[in-house]
């Protein structure tokens, strides 16, 4: 079977050896934020329930909210046909970006530039 009809989860990590992850809120699907997982990475997410990531500017696996608390329960998780890439249907503890905005796609390119979105 091919990956756009198999029932198997095969998921199709890139040469470094990540798959991108988009999270949306389950709530009312508003993109959240767009990260990176390796395979140790999806497995724990997969088994604990919370979001895990793969920092590729620590080189090392990271549970989103870890520290601050905002924390990303999983709900549901999704790939998409070539099993490229994932998408996280979550239950966000609190803003999703490091700079405490909900989401980390707050700002809209425009002609002028970069407009903070509303809300």
């Amino acid at each position: 079977m091919d990956l756009e009809t198999t029932t198997e989860f095969r998921p199709v990590f890139g040469t470094d050896g990540l798959i991108a992850a988009v999270c949306v809120d389950d709530r009312d699907s508003a993109v959240l934020m767009v990260a990176h997982m390796n395979a140790d990475a999806l497995d724990l997410t997969r088994r604990s329930g919370f979001a895990h990531f793969w920092s590729r500017s620590r080189q090392e696996i990271w549970k989103k909210g870890e520290s601050s608390g905002h924390t990303l329960r999983l709900v549901t998780m999704f790939t998409d046909c070539d099993q490229d890439c994932l998408l996280l249907r979550v239950l966000p503890a609190g803003p999703a970006c490091h700079t405490l905005a909900r989401s980390c796609f707050y700002r809209q390119v425009t002609d002028a530039g970069l407009t903070r979105a509303p809300a």
